[in-house]
């Protein structure tokens, strides 16, 4: 039973607000209750609940839940958070209600009912659109067996399913095996003996058994929908071996042409078990559920194992808001499960990682090796592959849509006063000191401008000195932009850390657009992020979309530099290796080098070809000289 306070409940069920708008502007500005609400706060439980905030419009702006109310509540107000949308809700928090419940996975469950009920706008959101695909047995005489996203039919439901076509595939299993009626007539006893039915052409192909004529007694029937049960409920591998056995058992008695009919459908369910079967024992029954974000979202999958096969999944996209925890997300999964499917029941579930609630006679394992392992890679896969989808879909029907939103999520992450529509990334390279080169890549709207990608011979600089390399490609980059009238990028990013940092800062004072362009630096082995005059870096989340930007600029810069340095490296040792040969000068070999690509080229060449390039006597010298080294 659950236990409520600090509310009043009207006569149609909803909660009435009380508001408290005691709070000053100060209090606000420092993230401090009223007086009202923190005498509410200092009253609070140490017990699992269920807490509400509620703005000055009286609305619900947030539901939370808490192994001990007061611990959690009073985080809220006792500090600034790192979230700028946390600081925000606070502010506006004028008022609360909690219910005290048993236990936490109570509290669990309530959160979620409450949310789905006022939709607070701070919650995370679950984005699944509630019309999942379920097939149902019906409550007939003879029982039809089709897909549904209406539940109002009588009947057992079995699902949901994914998407469509995984209902249809199981759809199609059941009609190769048993031959079932498709249409909608609604026989009876009376109807058929009346015989107010005509043979319809699924009988003629023998889709079915006659049964409108009453040419399939019910009891023959029945026997094949609880077979269909079976395989609706999962139990495929055994439905396999007992057709086998039947099989072996009608060949046996000299009764082949049954036993062909049996063995058609053995081979069907095989082929089905052949692509559900994850597991390599048969033995493993499982719920597991995977865990994929991508910073601003997260997708769970829930899949259902029963002998080491998948029998039903499910992906639950969520919309975070307030910068949720994977466990909290992982927990809310679970709940919504459990509401959902009510003849699941959870024994041993498989997690990426433990939930944040403590569930009753569920055992939670992580797994680090064997099948179980290798079921929740599966998942992780899924859950991978509907994310990767989604935001291919929404790109491709809104492609501004998506720019914008991680525009928006890169101007905050790295602390911009406009969107970074224009960034380029800068890196050095060299061996030793030989050949030093730079390159710069371009992205515009997030993706790579291939055309507006340089490359840089670095000139003023002797040895390996990547601070002064770097000023001198920034220079020669921007004084050049700036004279042509070219518009200057929103984002700088060198590849390095607070020494590369420090010298393109230096270089942007020195031509005056230091506070025009932002700079930050992207370090190699943590990925932090460094902005000049801050000594401790940001780390960003690595699953950000903002993050994985920068991840690409900086990949994309080092592949562009190293592809350029090889390049400027195979020539010159071309050229050197020509250059000591007697009597093959600089811009003989230069001729060579230009014509033939490679020395390997000019070895294989033909001498005729070498002569019509560089005439006859210094094909001749080249010819000895190649032959003597």
């Amino acid at each position: 039973m659950l236990e409520s306070q600090g509310r009043n409940i009207d006569e149609h069920g909803k909660i009435e607000i009380e508001i408290t708008p005691d709070r000053t502007r100060q209090d606000l500005l420092h993230n401090r209750p009223g007086n009202s609400l923190r005498e509410k706060i200092l009253s609070l439980p140490e017990k699992p609940g269920v807490y509400m905030y509620i703005d000055k419009n009286g609305e619900v702006i947030y539901v939370g839940k808490a192994k001990r109310l007061k611990r959690r509540v009073s985080s809220y107000f006792n500090r600034m958070h790192d979230s700028t949308r946390t600081n925000l809700m606070v502010r506006s928090i004028v008022d609360m209600r909690f219910i005290v419940v048993a236990t936490e996975e109570d509290a669990l469950h309530l959160e979620n009912a409450m949310i789905k009920e006022y939709q607070p706008r701070y919650n995370v959101l679950l984005k699944d659109d509630k019309s999942f695909p379920w097939i149902v047995v019906t409550n007939e005489l003879y029982p039809r067996v089709f897909m549904t996203r209406d539940k109002s039919f009588d009947g057992k439901y079995f699902g949901p399913y994914s998407n469509v076509q995984a209902a249809k595939v199981v759809l199609q299993l059941i009609r190769d095996v048993y031959p079932l009626r498709s249409c909608r007539h609604a026989l009876e006893e009376k109807s058929i003996a009346r015989g107010k039915y005509r043979l319809c052409l699924d009988y003629h192909l023998g889709k079915c058994g006659g049964l409108c004529r009453g040419l399939v007694a019910p009891e023959d029937y029945g026997l094949q929908i609880r077979r269909v049960r079976q395989i609706l409920n999962g139990d495929t591998v055994d439905l396999e071996k007992l057709l086998l056995e039947e099989m072996q058992t009608l060949s046996e008695n000299w009764k082949f042409e049954e036993a062909q009919a049996v063995k058609e459908k053995y081979e069907a369910v095989k082929r089905y078990n052949s692509k559900s079967v994850i597991a390599r024992t048969d033995a493993l029954d499982a719920d597991v559920f995977a865990y994929v974000d991508n910073g601003s979202s997260a997708v769970v999958c829930y899949m259902h194992l029963k002998k080491g096969a998948v029998v039903r999944s499910l992906n639950m996209e969520f919309k975070r808001k307030l910068n949720e925890s994977p466990e909290e997300i992982l927990s809310l999964a679970i709940a919504e499960i459990m509401g959902r499917l009510e003849d699941v029941k959870f024994k041993d579930v498989i997690v990426p990682f433990m939930p944040d609630v403590e569930f009753e006679n569920i055992n939670f394992t992580v797994p680090k090796r064997g099948d179980k392992l290798k079921v929740l890679d599966v998942g992780m896969k899924n859950a991978a592959q509907y994310l990767a989808d989604k935001e291919k879909q929404l790109e491709k029907l809104d492609p501004e849509r998506s720019v914008q939103e991680l525009m928006e999520q890169m101007k905050r992450d790295f602390r911009l006063s406009e969107q970074p529509r224009h960034i380029e990334c800068f890196d050095n390279s060299n061996i030793q000191g030989t050949n030093p080169v730079a390159s710069c890549v371009v992205f515009r709207d997030g993706k790579p401008a291939k055309k507006d990608y340089r490359h840089f011979i670095i000139k003023t600089v002797e040895g390996p000195d990547d601070f002064a390399s770097m000023k001198e490609v920034l220079h020669r980059r921007y004084t050049r932009m700036m004279a042509e009238g070219e518009p200057l990028p929103q984002l700088v990013v060198v590849d390095g850390g607070k020494g590369q940092l420090s010298a393109a800062v230096e270089a942007f004072e020195e031509m005056g657009i230091r506070g025009e362009v932002a700079l930050v630096g992207i370090a190699k082995r943590l990925e932090e992020i460094y902005f000049p005059g801050d000594s401790l870096p940001l780390y960003i989340d690595k699953k950000s979309r903002s993050l994985r930007v920068i991840q690409a600029l900086r990949d994309e810069a080092h592949r562009f530099g190293i592809t350029h340095h090889r390049l400027r490296r195979s020539k010159s040792q071309i050229v050197s290796k020509l250059d000591t040969i007697k009597g093959i000068g600089p811009a003989t070999a230069e001729t060579l080098m230009k014509h033939f690509k490679s020395l390997k080229r000019i070895k294989e060449a033909p001498h005729a070809e070498i002569e019509a390039l560089i005439g006859k006597s210094k094909a001749a010298l080249l010819a000895e000289g190649l032959r003597e080294d």
